[in-house]
């Protein structure tokens, strides 16, 4: 423990150091400052517990000290030594917390039993912060002991449910309170952060939202929260531990609250599935349940389901919609009207109360295949017009929720029936390659290529072009690469071999016969007649 005195006199600084006998107070160092610039100089760079100041000093009062410690939380006794019996003083020491006021001239004996008081409370001060920073990490590092049993309990139960005795031995070698008995029952939580919130942007500061959340909804005298870890990504489990008996209501309406919640704080969509209430040594088949049904169900986002209300396996239930009054929309280009149907489809309650992926993943192959099918009649090929991430992100997530599958399926019929209005236009088309064409002419331009650029099949695009140009895609690409020839050879200073390897042609004498065909003369003749013109 160490000391600081203050005083702007020499002679009693000089003093206190010789004539207190700092050792039986068990003060190891004592420092000494003159001002309270040096005074804060030696708080920062030496742990300081008992403070010896003099109030008046010209540089800055002692109270000033003392305030500035306060803000900066030293954990500092202050005693006061001060030649003035001043009220004001005084309550403004007590207002700062000084432990101690005292009026000079200094008796030595007494000034000793206030500085051994001091020090006595700065030791309880000292025991009670290690005993909180103790309980602290203790707390933190059970926290964590919870979260590794539980994170090895769960993925344990993924291939097969544990048998009781390994949960037994779990508990037994982290030496957890649980008794095999204890009611347990997990929640999974599915999260859907809006696009360009912090859940899609910064994910660590959406978890550490997210855990503010749930660990302060989830508080309630009927059950503990033993712990919360992240199943997967946006899916997260929390393990309820029952001290009375377990009150589907009470759950319902935390969930309810939770929804909220994320919908307002973290912008984000939420499902909540309550899970199975199990002694903890069976409580390995619950989880496994709880996770196939995760993975089985046809979420929708902002709800709740309970797994004790079962769910019907209905795969071999699924009906598939009108497939040819939705063939018929599509030919009509009624894109809000075939969308409707198929929403009313997916959506019917009567039909599909609780609906599997399984079922889900029927029903988009169905719609894929019915817009599919319609973009080849038109001559437009589906794999090109939805490469890309977007297109892909909404097909990788069409099975997440009843609102994603609603999500793709827009997307896949407002982007086909945009194309068909596109490919239907031959002007439109015959533009865009044309434009295509002059743009990239020194590159490698087949017929397949020039289709990918607008989606079509190449037989149907060779046949609009030429249908609306009067010739056909290859005679077009020569003629625009020998244009662009002679451009080069007319206004710039490239050979004529450079020349024909920018407009596409790597081979010299392929690109000489083509150019003469083309123009009636070989590039070198067409450049000198250029040179002599000038």
């Amino acid at each position: 423990m160490n000391a600081l005195v203050v005083d702007d006199d020499y002679f009693v600084v000089t003093a206190l150091e010789k004539k207190i006998d700092w050792a039986s107070l068990g003060i190891e160092s004592v420092f000494t400052a003159h001002n309270v610039a040096q005074s804060r100089e030696i708080l920062m760079n030496h742990k300081v517990q008992i403070l010896i100041s003099d109030i008046e000093m010209p540089q800055g009062s002692g109270l000033e000290l003392l305030a500035w410690i306060r803000e900066e939380n030293y954990p500092v006794q202050a005693i006061f030594l001060t030649n003035y019996a001043d009220f004001n003083y005084a309550q403004k020491a007590i207002e700062l917390r000084s432990f101690e006021y005292f009026l000079k001239p200094i008796q030595f004996d007494k000034l000793m039993l206030i500085i051994r008081k001091a020090v006595e409370r700065a030791q309880e001060q000292q025991q009670q912060e290690k005993a909180i920073r103790e309980g602290y990490y203790w707390q933190r590092n059970q926290a964590k002991i919870l979260e590794h049993f539980w994170r090895k309990l769960i993925s344990g139960s993924v291939s097969f449910p544990l048998k009781a005795s390994d949960v037994s031995l779990a508990v037994e070698e982290q030496h957890l309170s649980y008794t095999m008995n204890d009611l347990i029952q997990p929640v999974l939580l599915n999260l859907y952060p809006y696009d360009g919130s912090m859940g899609q942007e910064e994910k660590n500061l959406f978890d550490f939202a997210l855990l503010n959340v749930l660990y302060e909804l989830f508080q309630h005298p009927q059950f503990t929260l033993e712990t919360v870890l992240e199943y997967s990504a946006h899916n997260w489990i929390a393990v309820l531990k029952w001290k009375a008996a377990p009150d589907s209501q009470t759950l319902d309406s935390l969930c309810s609250s939770f929804i909220l919640q994320a919908n307002r704080a973290l912008k984000s969509d939420a499902c909540c599935i309550v899970g199975m209430k199990g002694r903890l040594e069976a409580i390995s088949p619950v989880i496994r349940q709880l996770l196939q049904l995760n993975q089985d169900i046809a979420k929708r986002r902002n709800h709740i389901f309970f797994a004790e209300h079962g769910i019907q396996p209905v795969d071999e239930l699924y009906n598939p919609p009108d497939l040819v009054r939705l063939e018929e929309l599509l030919e009509r280009n009624l894109p809000e009207d075939l969308l409707r149907e198929m929403f009313m489809h997916l959506n019917d309650p009567a039909r599909q109360k609780h609906c599997t992926t399984s079922v889900l993943n029927l029903f988009r192959l169905d719609m894929m295949q019915l817009v599919y099918a319609f973009l080849k009649s038109k001559g437009i090929q589906a794999h090109q017009l939805y490469k890309g991430k977007a297109n892909e992100r909404l097909l990788a997530n069409s099975l997440n929720s009843m609102e994603d599958m609603e999500a793709y399926l827009r997307n896949l019929v407002r982007t086909a029936m945009s194309y068909r209005d596109f490919a239907e236009q031959p002007k439109s088309v015959t533009e865009e390659i044309k434009q295509y064409i002059h743009a990239h002419y020194g590159e490698d331009l087949t017929r397949l290529s020039l289709a990918d650029v607008v989606y079509l099949h190449p037989d149907y695009l060779a046949r609009l072009f030429k249908k609306e140009t009067g010739v056909s895609l290859g005679t077009y690409v020569i003629k625009a690469r020998m244009d662009a020839a002679k451009q080069l050879l007319r206004t710039t200073q490239l050979s004529v071999f450079a020349a024909g390897k920018k407009v596409g042609y790597a081979n010299y004498s392929y690109f000489a016969k083509v150019f003469k065909q083309e123009v009636g003369m070989s590039p070198n003749e067409y450049k000198q007649k250029q040179e002599a013109a000038e």
